[in-house]
This record gives structure tokens, C-alpha cells and sequence, in this order.
């Protein structure tokens, strides 16, 4: 209220701004008037008092002189602003009626359709100095792919939209992002790992063999590189290389120092995969595998994830058997069946905090809603 407050008071400030011209005229000209008859009142006392005896005829002749002088100058005012036209009373109570009606109706007309009352205050130079962390992201994504489209060769631009696709879970764009950073402005550790990255996100989480290939890269721009190392673990942790995995992260947190941000995620990968394991298979079953076909392999691989479904259908507590079977249906492209094991694994883990907590962060690894 206090804002529509202050806008009535600026428009009845600019009503009366407009109405004071129009008044004034005829005041000067009543007043005018008005003088005339005092000075002529004043000469009729002047006389009486004179015939009474009460002055003498100096002091009335001084008198008279002064004020014949004012009322001649009072004349002379008189004659120089003339009496108002016919009709100019008439049209300036008008003109009055139409500045009250017409600023206000004309200033609701032009705001309320324009205007924000709501909206804080910003200076233009405030706004120019907005950082670009907080300006809209579709706005500026919209205006960094505008420039790319113009300049196809800007190596900064195609880095710095890459991490905005993957906030997006625009993952191709971000592989493309990220593939021409690498070609524009040249490989280093840092762009190999985030192209490895992206390429997991397309793949739902899977470290594939292109993606495992830019980690290794990584790797031989900078052996310590923090990225390349824990997913590099985890792609041998998919690949069923449990021992090397655990190899992998043991070694980061080796080198770990007190403070480093990663160390909790590789001590939570590490305490996963130390926990007893279900029984899988044999040795035998792995060298008869690598003889089968590619179709007979498929279906041997396909009939292990269908006992282990159906294993943990009997025993739903095995928290370690949903995340195989989770991860299991993920590799094989069959997004559903993952989003349908963790629901079933919710409802069968209960209340336990402990294993839900590893069942969501898995989700969370590769990519699946709840």
C-alpha cells in the first residue's frame, strides 16, 4: 500500500503542476479589482476625516498624494492584463477538469501494462555488473550458443557451455562441447576426463570403452589426476575386476591429503565392493564364456541376471545382489528394468537406512530416477 501510496502523491504533485498556470491569471485579475476599490475607499476617508477637523489640510493633501499614486499604479496594472474573453472562464475550469481526469487515467494506462510495482530497484550499471552465475541459465546458454553459431572456433566458449549441458542432462551437447574444446584448445587432463565424463552420462553411468580410453588418456597428462583415477576404478569394478578397482582407490587414498573432497566418495566405493560378495561365476563358466559366440554369449549373460532376479524374488535383503542385478540390467541397455529393480529393492530393504542409502547412491552413479 505504502508503494501506491507514493504514486498517488507523484501524480497529484504533477495535477497540481499543471493546474497552478491555470488558476493564477484570473487571481491577478480579481486582486487587481479588489485594489481599485480599497484606494478609492481610502480617498473618501482621507476627505471625511479632513471636513471632521481630525488632520490637517497638509497631512491630508500628503495622503491624498500617496494614495492617488498607488491607485493610479493599480489603474495602470488593470489596463495592462484586460478582462478575461468571453468564454475563458468556461475553458480553463475545462482544461482543469481534463488535467484531473486525464494524467491520472493516462499514467494508470501506460504503467499497469509496463510496469512491475513489485520489482526491487536496480541501477543500470548494477544490472550490467550482474555476474553471469546469476543471470538466467536459459538466457545464457541461448546467448553463448548464438555466439558459437557465429564463431565456431572459440575454444573458450565450447568449454565453458560444456559443464552448463551436463547441469542441463543435455549430455550429447556436452560430448560435442566438449570433443571441440579438445580440438580447438588441445588436450590436457583436465578436458579429457570431462570429455570421459560426458560420454558416461550418454551411457547412463557405464564407463564404456571410448570413455575408459579418454580417462587413460587423462592419466598420461597427469598419473594423479583425481577423476581419471576413481572412474578408472569404477570401470573395473563394472567390468567384475574387483581386486583392481580396490587397488585403484586404496592407492588415492594413499595420496589423499586431509582435506581432499573425493576422498569420502572413494572410501564409500572402496567399503562396497570389500563387503562379501554373492557367489558368481566360476572360473570355468568365465573360460567358457570367452568360447561362446557372441549370441550365446548374451544369453548365458541374460539367464545369470534372470536367477539372480529371481533369487532375490526369495531374499530380498541381499542389498549387494540388487546393486549387481541394478547395474546388471543397466549395462544391457534395459532402462526400465533398473528403475523397476530399485523400486522392488526398496520395498524389500525396509527401513534399513544404512542400505538405501548405497542402493540411492547407485542410482545416483549411473543416472536412474526413483
Amino acid at each position: 500500500m505504502s508503494l501506491w501510496f507514493v504514486f498517488a502523491l507523484m501524480t497529484a504533485a504533477a495535477i497540481f503542476a499543471v493546474l497552478w498556470p491555470l488558476g493564477r491569471g484570473s487571481r491577478k485579475a480579481q486582486r487587481g479589482g479588489s485594489d481599485l476599490a480599497v484606494y478609492r475607499d481610502q480617498l473618501d476617508e482621507i476627505a471625511r476625516d479632513r471636513a471632521a477637523g481630525l488632520i490637517g489640510e497638509a497631512e491630508a493633501e500628503a495622503a491624498r498624494v500617496e494614495v492617488s499614486r498607488r491607485l493610479i499604479a493599480a489603474a495602470d496594472a488593470g489596463v495592462a492584463r484586460p478582462s478575461p474573453a468571453p468564454g475563458e472562464p468556461f475553458r480553463r475550469r475545462a482544461a482543469a477538469v481534463a488535467v484531473l481526469i486525464v494524467v491520472p487515467v493516462l499514467a494508470a494506462t501506460l504503467y499497469l501494462p509496463l510496469g512491475s510495482p513489485q520489482l526491487p530497484g536496480q541501477p543500470l550499471a548494477e544490472r550490467v555488473a550482474t555476474p553471469l552465475q546469476q543471470r538466467p541459465l536459459d538466457a545464457l546458454v541461448a546467448q553463448v550458443e548464438e555466439h558459437l553459431e557465429k564463431n565456431p572456433e572459440d575454444g573458450r566458449g565450447w568449454e565453458v557451455i560444456g559443464p552448463v549441458y551436463m547441469r542441463l542432462d543435455r549430455y550429447e551437447d556436452a560430448v560435442k562441447a566438449r570433443r571441440n574444446s579438445l580440438r580447438i584448445n588441445g588436450a590436457n587432463a583436465d578436458r579429457e576426463a570431462d570429455l570421459a565424463e560426458s560420454l558416461m552420462a550418454v551411457a547412463n553411468g557405464v564407463v564404456t570403452d571410448e570413455a575408459k580410453a579418454a580417462f587413460e588418456r587423462a592419466l598420461r597428462h597427469d598419473a594423479k589426476h583425481s577423476k581419471a583415477r576413481f572412474f578408472l576404478g569404477v570401470a573395473a569394478h563394472q567390468d567384475g575386476q574387483n581386486e583392481k578397482a580396490a587397488a585403484i582407490w586404496r592407492e588415492m587414498l594413499n595420496d589423499a591429503r586431509p582435506n581432499s573432497p573425493w576422498a569420502g566418495m572413494v572410501r564409500e566405493a572402496l567399503a562396497r565392493i570389500d563387503a562379501p560378495a554373492p557367489p558368481g561365476p566360476s572360473a570355468e563358466d568365465v573360460a567358457a564364456a570367452e568360447q561362446m559366440k557372441p549370441e550365446d554369449r548374451s544369453a548365458m549373460v541374460r539367464g545369470m541376471v534372470d536367477r539372480l532376479a529371481e533369487r532375490l524374488k526369495l531374499d530380498g535383503s541381499d542389498v549387494e545382489g540388487w546393486l549387481r542385478l541394478v547395474r546388471a540390467y543397466t549395462v544391457l541397455g534395459e532402462r526400465e528394468r533398473a528403475l523397476s529393480a530399485i523400486a522392488d529393492a526398496r520395498r524389500a530393504l525396509g527401513q534399513d537406512a544404512d542400505k538405501l542409502r548405497r542402493l540411492d547412491e547407485l542410482a545416483k552413479e549411473l543416472r536412474l530416477g526413483s
